[in-house]
């Protein structure tokens, strides 16, 4: 597709319902009317993260293919890498629609889906299907209704671990009631140990939230040192709607995009500070200098999404080619070398 071809598709998706208008993105991928470059690489991007071998340090986060039905297009996109889901044991509808909102002059947008999905057993069979490619993960949930959450996650765990590459442990989604109240330090600790305990041999990453004090912040990082997670993924969306101008900065739920971007790395260079465990760099990433300065803040790898409503999937090409310049121009021979080497300036 060409990058005219590209602008007029966008033009036309933001004319119709932001939901309506996702489902037709996900419809296009999978009949291959989308750019499929392959993922950029070089030998300053190429990169490792947790043992995975990354073409490129520019992934796709979780919630644009919650049910892993465009697996493969996506993995031609450009991204280093890919995440799927999130994925709960059981199929769930979510929260009543509307629960997306495009907030254009913020170049932002507010979800409260609540993790709808098909289930673990959909999934997972998808994610059995895949080829070969850039590494792939599946985003960890926990149903709505469950009586035990800590236990969802070990049991969506067990149903994925021999067809991923990484799982994410998602306790920062503010769209499932209580659900935050599982960063807790106690609670965390043990709904960890319990995805530990049956994850084979698969790397557990940990998503957590922009909101959290700097205690908070400190118990995260000693319990995922504890607990072995092989990375943490720096953050989620925030409930915080400051500075906001669209007309739909009051509605309920997540908030994600640029004004996210100073929120975020803020949290991810404090981290950077306290523990050792690689971090990817997630909120308001929307072209090659605000993925850089993820890196330089202490990110290893980088995630993106909601940019991609308003750029279309060949910004993931102009991010990592601005980024591979970046890195160049500033005498660095490698991502890991440019990783946290300004994170002070984020303190």
């Amino acid at each position: 597709m060409t990058p005219l071809l590209e602008r007029l598709g966008l033009r036309a998706l933001h004319r119709v319902d932001p939901e309506a208008a996702h489902g037709l993105a996900i419809r296009a991928l999978r009949a291959g009317l989308a750019p499929a470059p392959g993922p950029q690489t070089s030998a300053r991007l190429h990169t490792t993260l947790a043992g995975l071998d990354l073409p490129n340090p520019v992934g796709l986060a979780a919630g644009f293919d919650k049910n892993a039905t465009a697996i493969a297009p996506l993995s031609r996109a450009g991204f280093g890498f890919v995440e799927v889901g999130a994925a709960t044991p059981l199929p769930q509808p979510g929260n009543p629609r509307p629960r997306l909102f495009r907030l254009t002059e913020d170049r932002a947008a507010i979800n409260r889906f609540g993790f709808n999905n098909e289930g673990m057993e959909a999934i997972c069979a998808r994610l059995s299907r895949r080829g070969t490619g850039v590494p792939v993960g599946l985003n960890l949930g926990a149903n709505k209704t469950s009586k035990d959450r800590a236990a969802d996650f070990a049991r969506v765990m067990t149903a994925a671990r021999n067809h991923v590459d990484f799982a994410t442990v998602n306790v920062s989604s503010p769209n499932t009631e209580k659900l935050r109240d599982l960063q807790g330090k106690a609670a965390l600790s043990a709904l960890l140990e319990g995805v530990m305990d049956v994850r084979g041999a698969t790397p557990v990453f940990l998503k957590i939230a922009p909101d959290l004090s700097e205690s908070e912040i400190e118990d995260v990082a000693e319990v995922a040192q504890n607990s072995g997670v092989a990375a943490i993924i720096a953050t989620n969306t925030t409930l915080d709607r400051t500075g906001l101008a669209s007309a739909h900065a009051g509605e309920a739920g997540g908030l994600s995009g640029a004004p996210l971007f100073e929120r975020s790395t803020r949290v991810l260079a404090r981290l950077a500070g306290l523990t050792d465990i690689p971090l990817i760099g997630v909120g308001g990433v929307s072209d090659a200098q605000t993925a850089y300065a993820k890196i330089c803040a202490g990110a290893s790898a980088l995630q993106l999404y909601t940019a991609l409503v308003f750029g279309g999937l060949g910004l993931v090409r102009e991010i990592t080619t601005g980024l591979d310049a970046l890195l160049a121009r500033d005498g660095f021979a490698s991502v890991a070398e440019a990783v946290g080497s300004k994170r002070e300036d984020w303190l």
